[in-house]
C-alpha cells in the first residue's frame, strides 16, 4: 500500500547519494527546500530519525507537538515535523507506506535489558548511534530527544497498548522529507534484533539528497 504523491524527478537534481550499513549512523545538514529521500533497501529495516534546527540544536523535534498537529499518531504524506514552539522543521512530501511511527523510541541497552533480559546488555542500540553521531555537533545525551521511526509497524491497540510487529515495507520503498529551514538531521540505521522492526536481521538503508524544486513554505 502507498501514500506516494510524487516521485525522486520532482524533487530537482540529486544532490548526494550514500548508502548507510546496518547498524551505522548518519547525518547531515539540510538546507531549506532541500528534499532527503530514505530508502528502505532490503525490506522491512527501521531507521530511527532525529531532527534539529541547524541554526540553534536546542530546536529539535517534538512529538508531542507534531501529533498535536495532526489528528492521527502516524505520520505519513503531508505530514509536518514540528518542534515544541510548533515551528515547522519537515514536511513529508511522499511515501511508499502508509505509516510511520512516532511512539515506539529508540532502542537502547536499557530499554533492551528491561524487555529482553540481561543478556542483551552488549548489544549495541540506536541510543548509542545518536550519541556518537551528536557528538559530532559538539551534543550529548542532553540533547538527544524524541524520534520518528521510518518504516516501523507500531499499532496502537483499543487500550492505548504499543506492539512492535512485523513492517509494512519492502525493499526499495521510500520516504521522501523536505526541509522546511535548515535542518540537522540524524539517523540511526536500527540495530535492533530482539523483535521484528528488521525482521530480526538489520540491513542497509541509502540517504538520497535532492536540491528541491524551490523555497520551502
Amino acid at each position: 500500500m502507498s501514500s506516494n504523491t510524487a516521485t525522486p524527478t520532482d524533487f530537482g537534481p540529486e544532490l548526494r547519494r550514500e548508502m548507510v550499513a546496518d547498524r551505522a549512523p548518519w547525518s547531515t545538514t539540510l538546507l531549506a527546500g532541500q528534499v532527503l529521500t530514505i530508502v528502505d533497501v532490503d525490506g522491512n529495516q527501521a531507521v530511527d530519525f532525529l531532527a534539529y534546527d541547524a541554526a540553534d540544536t536546542g530546536i529539535a523535534y517534538s512529538a508531542q507537538a507534531t501529533l498535536q498537529g495532526q489528528d492521527s499518531v502516524y505520520l505519513t504524506t503531508g505530514s509536518v515535523l514540528r518542534s515544541s514552539e510548533y515551528e515547522p522543521l519537515l514536511t513529508i512530501v511522499a511515501t511508499d507506506v502508509d505509516r510511520h511511527d512516532t511512539l515506539g523510541g529508540a532502542c537502547s541497552k536499557e530499554s533492551n535489558t528491561l524487555r529482553y533480559g540481561f543478556h542483551t546488555w552488549s548489544q549495541h542500540g540506536c541510543a548509542d548511534n545518536f550519541l556518537n553521531e551528536l557528538s559530532r555537533y559538539g551534543m550529548g545525551k542532553r540533547d538527544q530527544v524524541s524520534n520518528v521511526n521510518w518504516f516501523m509497524n507500531v499499532p496502537v491497540d483499543p487500550d492505548g497498548a504499543l506492539g512492535i510487529v512485523d513492517g509494512i515495507s519492502s525493499p526499495g520503498l521510500s520516504v521522501s522529507i523536505r526541509a522546511e529551514r535548515d535542518t540537522l538531521v540524524v539517523v540511526s540505521n536500527c540495530p535492533q534484533v530482539n523483535n521484528p522492526c528488521n525482521g530480526f536481521n538489520p540491513t542497509r538503508a541509502e540517504m538520497i539528497i535532492h536540491a528541491g524544486t524551490g523555497s520551502a513554505s
